[in-house]
């Protein structure tokens, strides 16, 4: 049986680049999975060529309107769209249809959360894309609802999961991602044109950034403590990747923190502790799946320093929304997702 599948919003960079992925997929290349429509807002009528010329074999693919009536002929969909707007369409598809929702709508489990940080009506709670999380894979495998984390808080989660989880911080965290360009998504912004960002770093969403309830979240559920998370981005002059510093008060030692996530991702495919004295580069995962870790410890300080890299549009996004449609159908969780980045 062929499954189909289509990408909604694929105009963008989220779903340029799950198509990236997914052209390589091995069920895309024996024909077992097909991809079938491809939607768009602004963009419908025109060719996918002229949003993503680098995807040559699907370059004359014209994209149609994103809505329920072409997207539900579909086994699997996949929803790029922009904040607010995955929770309307995702309403109106068939329990049976495995729908995985790149965007924020369905994350938060706290309704008072969303509304405070996004400003609309919570869509609902989905299960949460982040396999690497405890018991997540088991909640994906025999779900037909997926929830991509953010590209944030994939990156600050896996770099502190192990420590949290553990008893090996304190309560107080403060972490610090800087981003590219790309995150902002595609739409013509001013502060994203070229002579804005090129030559400048900017933090942006100072205390108040969408993704502190998230990030707060995932890491709550690990732990007993009462969290107190301060999450601050900073944009700089590149187009992908996010490399995230997070600081943590400690009394543990730097040999005995990183054998405590050596062991916890012992068996994880995509995460990578590196040794000590080396640290993440987000050249080194550009266009792949996987996530460096880097942990040392300030021992004049107190602190813990976990440095974490990841491609915010491969396993920020795209990547781990592929990651998790294969635990949701059964396939292997690493097909069609590269290990290998594109360094230099």
């Amino acid at each position: 049986m062929t499954i189909s599948l289509a990408v909604a919003g694929a105009s963008g960079y989220a779903g340029g680049e799950l198509l990236r992925l997914l052209l390589d997929h091995p069920g895309v290349r024996d024909g077992s999975i097909e991809i079938g429509a491809l939607t768009a807002n602004s963009n419908a009528g025109q060719r996918l060529g002229d949003s993503h010329p680098h995807l040559i074999p699907l370059a004359d693919r014209v994209l149609e309107e994103t809505t329920p009536e072409i997207l539900a002929k579909h086994d699997v969909v996949f929803l790029g769209l922009p904040h607010g707007h995955s929770g309307e369409i995702a309403a109106q598809l068939s329990e049976d249809t495995l729908v995985v929702d790149l965007g924020a709508d369905h994350r938060l489990a706290d309704a008072a959360d969303w509304e405070k940080y996004y400003g609309t009506e919570h869509a609902g709670t989905w299960p949460y894309g982040l396999p690497e999380l405890p018991g997540q894979r088991e909640i994906l495998a025999n779900t037909k609802k997926i929830a991509v984390p953010g590209c944030f808080p994939t990156g600050a989660t896996l770099a502190l999961m192990p420590g949290v989880a553990r008893g090996l911080f304190s309560e107080q965290i403060t972490v610090v991602s800087v981003t590219g360009s790309s995150g902002a998504g595609k739409a013509a912004k001013v502060p994203m044109l070229h002579a804005e960002v090129h030559g400048s770093a900017k933090a942006y969403g100072v205390a108040v950034h969408r993704h502190i309830p998230e990030i707060t979240q995932n890491l709550g559920g690990l732990t007993d403590a009462q969290l107190k998370v301060s999450f601050t981005p900073v944009l700089a002059p590149m187009a992908r990747g996010i490399l995230t510093t997070a600081v943590i008060p400690t009394s543990h030692s730097a040999e005995e923190i990183r054998a405590a996530y050596a062991e916890a991702y012992a068996t994880e495919p995509f995460v990578h502790v590196l040794p000590a004295g080396q640290q993440p580069m987000t050249a080194n995962v550009l266009g792949s799946n996987c996530v460096q870790i880097g942990v040392e410890v300030d021992a004049t300080a107190g602190t813990a320093i976990v440095t974490s890299a990841i491609d915010n549009l491969a396993k920020g996004t795209a990547g781990g929304a592929i990651q998790s449609m294969n635990i949701a159908l059964g396939l292997e969780e690493t097909a069609g997702l590269p290990l290998v980045g594109l360094a230099p």
